[in-house]
């Protein structure tokens, strides 16, 4: 089998001196070819002129094959190795867990294509950065559940992610169900970190547990929470209403988004509340509490190294074989 020759390290290239007689041999042999020829005396040569035989032009190829052979040794006395890495990591990993608001709200446009899409797309970023943590996502608008649990599959993850649409569940903003859907999950995580990231853009109007609530029983749980408030400041087109085939009536609506509620569970939690007005500003968010919300990992890289030579070798005693075989053979000449 051929290794792959672009992991490969040489333990002796000064073998690879040897090369330079390669092209000093040939010069030789351009010299001397003809002197290593019999030869017949003939009264003309017009009988034969321009008859060479293929005996005679393929022997020309016997010295480059002792010669291919010559440099095949050569790189192999250079001992040629494929370094082999293998990396032992030690990860503490923080358990994380997405609340995502999925009230009708979130199909305002006051991001481009709407809050929902860029909020989804923005989460995925953030779940390909977190290669060591486990992360879970809750879903809410009049109610709330537990739309994946904690996984270190990061790949199922994304799918659910990417698959939320608003409408499937009743709509309402309840922020308290969403964040104690969420704490729930974490409440018996042995991790040293537990963190709840909690996406709302309005205010706390349904569910029966209480944001304050779900705040205290998250602090009890040693659970940190960072709210993030997504919408712009003023009016933006959102849904209004929605028609009896389930198509929303879009127009201009106040933005209201209790940012003194997000603002306490923060703080009650020591967390931190952040307000997104633009994808820009959402993208800088994630990548604060990816900086914030570090994995501690102890990383070793051991490194091995497999003798590559036996493939050189190998065609080199090919080549060597064929040669002889063909000059003491097939291409045999008379001797002088």
């Amino acid at each position: 089998m051929i290794p792959d020759f672009s992991n490969i390290q040489l333990a002796q290239a000064w073998w690879l001196l040897a090369l330079l007689l390669v092209p000093i041999a040939l010069f030789i042999i351009g010299r001397q070819g003809r002197k290593r020829e019999s030869e017949f005396r003939l009264p003309t040569l017009l009988p034969i002129q321009g008859r060479a035989s293929w005996r005679g032009r393929a022997r020309k190829i016997l010295p480059i094959l002792r010669l291919v052979a010559f440099a095949l040794l050569a790189i192999a006395m250079t001992r040629p190795q494929q370094v082999l890495q293998e990396q032992d990591i030690k990860a503490e990993g923080i358990d994380i867990f997405m609340a995502i608001d999925l009230s009708s709200s979130m199909l305002a446009q006051d991001f481009t294509p709407d809050r929902l899409t860029v909020s989804k797309e923005v989460a995925i970023d953030f779940v390909n950065k977190r290669e060591f943590d486990r992360i879970g996502l809750a879903v809410f608008a009049g109610e709330a559940f537990t739309q994946c649990p904690l996984t270190s599959d990061h790949r199922i993850l994304e799918d659910y992610i990417s698959q939320l649409e608003c409408g499937y569940l009743q709509d309402g903003t309840a922020i308290g169900m969403g964040l104690a859907t969420a704490v729930n999950r974490l409440r018996d995580s042995k991790a040293k970190s537990k963190v709840v990231i909690l996406l709302t853009d309005g205010k706390n109007t349904s569910g029966y547990i209480q944001p304050l609530t779900a705040a205290e029983l998250a602090k009890e749980f040693n659970v940190k929470v960072y709210t993030i408030g997504v919408g712009t400041t003023g009016r933006a087109l959102a849904p209004v209403s929605r028609r009896s085939n389930g198509e929303y009536v879009f127009g201009l609506s106040q933005v209201t988004i209790d940012e003194p509620l997000l603002r306490q569970i923060a703080q009650l939690t020591n967390g931190q509340y952040f307000r997104a007005t633009t994808r820009e500003a959402l993208e800088g968010i994630y990548e604060q509490i990816d900086q914030l919300e570090k994995t501690e990992m102890d990383v070793t890289t051991v490194k091995s190294y497999q003798e590559a030579f036996h493939p050189l070798v190998f065609w080199a005693l090919i080549l060597i074989g064929f040669e002889l075989f063909l000059r003491y053979g097939i291409l045999r000449s008379l001797p002088l």
